[in-house]
């Protein structure tokens, strides 16, 4: 089946490259838009408008994090103008393109690669040594550009009435060995998906991605859009395993709780099935508000917010000692600690693919 995503989210990948590349090397030569003039007045001057109005590129949807960003100002009064984009990509290639004429104060993004992509591109303001401290290792940058807010495992969902958990494989090299117990699902055209097989060609090599993916394909699973229709169909008995993110049961769960699925996470500590996908912020480095972004990066890594995406958003925190959601177990244990950067090896990713006719 030919999936929608298509060669130009490749040539996206490749504009954005050239852009860091380029914008890197260029001298920033921003304008300044002439600024109205202000009435005279024997009252103190009020504080510039910018302090009190952050712009945020936001590549998390705003059902999920608009809750969120409004508890953020009614704690601290500074106002939050979001510009939602399904793909952090489109918006990492934005700031790039726009450059030193960005108005984007902050950068929320869905997948982190894409912020090691801005960093690597000099984007991003270095964030304080308290602010990264936070956060452990694996959840920041080593740069020290972005930290992670949140993250979400990659597990297999599957039908507890239909398989035993005893018989899913210990790996996930052994998934397609499943297919004569079970059918299969997955969604080869999904950004997860892609994200996670990039973490692949690191973890394992080219060969064996290659060769798994040729022994997955082989086991004929059934090609879904997305994650979300994975746990639907392993629900309605299409299916009785697929390869999808954690939260998506629980989310799905929360809406229909007669929803019949479970979730599985290989049990053999650091398997490169168990990758943790995580979001994450940075300041954008042409921001005027530095002082009002470094606030909400803060908050992000506060109590309230940590326990928010526990618990509303059905998340893993990247803060410890933040408790997670009663119905998400805990596997920090199990998993493994793949460079993030890695995951936004896109151009690798879809030649493969393509060869496999997988796209």
């Amino acid at each position: 089946m030919r999936l929608f995503r298509s060669w130009n989210f490749c040539v996206l990948q490749l504009t954005l490259l050239s852009l860091l590349c380029l914008s890197s090397c260029q001298q920033d030569t921003a304008s300044t838009e002439p600024q109205p003039a202000q009435p005279a007045s024997d009252k103190a001057a009020p504080e510039p408008a910018e302090s009190k109005r952050l712009v945020v590129y936001s590549g998390r949807g705003a059902v999920l994090v608009e809750p969120l960003l409004e508890t953020f100002t009614k704690q601290s009064g500074i106002q939050v103008d979001v510009r939602y984009e399904k793909s952090t990509e489109t918006l990492a290639n934005r700031i790039a393109s726009e450059g030193a004429q960005t108005k984007a104060d902050l950068f929320f993004a869905q997948d982190s690669g894409w912020l090691g992509a801005l960093g690597a591109g000099g984007h991003l303001s270095n964030l304080p040594e308290a602010t990264l401290a936070k956060v452990p290792e694996h959840h920041r940058d080593a740069a020290g550009n972005w930290v992670a807010t949140s993250g979400r495992a990659r597990v297999l969902v599957y039908s507890p009435e239909r398989v035993q958990a005893e018989d899913l494989p210990k790996t996930l090299a052994e998934l397609p060995q499943m297919a004569g117990k079970a059918r299969l699902g997955w969604a080869p055209g999904n950004g997860s998906y892609q994200a996670h097989v990039s973490a692949l060609r690191h973890i394992w090599g080219e060969d064996k991605t290659r060769t798994w993916l040729t022994a997955m394909k082989a086991a004929e699973p059934i090609v879904y859009p997305k994650n979300s229709p994975q746990v639907k169909a392993v629900s309605n008995g299409e299916i009785e395993v697929g390869w999808v993110n954690h939260y998506y049961l629980h989310k799905l769960r929360a809406a229909n709780p007669e929803l019949q699925a479970a979730n599985y996470s290989f049990p053999s500590a650091g398997d490169a099935g168990n990758l943790m996908m995580l979001s994450g912020v940075a300041i954008v480095a042409h921001s005027n508000n530095q002082d009002a972004a470094q606030k909400l990066v803060d908050f992000l890594l506060s109590d309230t917010a940590q326990s928010y995406f526990a618990n509303q958003t059905f998340e893993y925190p990247t803060v410890a000692g933040i408790a997670l959601h009663k119905d998400v177990p805990p596997i920090d244990a199990n998993m493994v600690r793949a460079d993030q950067t890695h995951l936004t090896d896109l151009s690798g990713t879809l030649t493969l693919l393509r060869d496999l006719g997988l796209q």
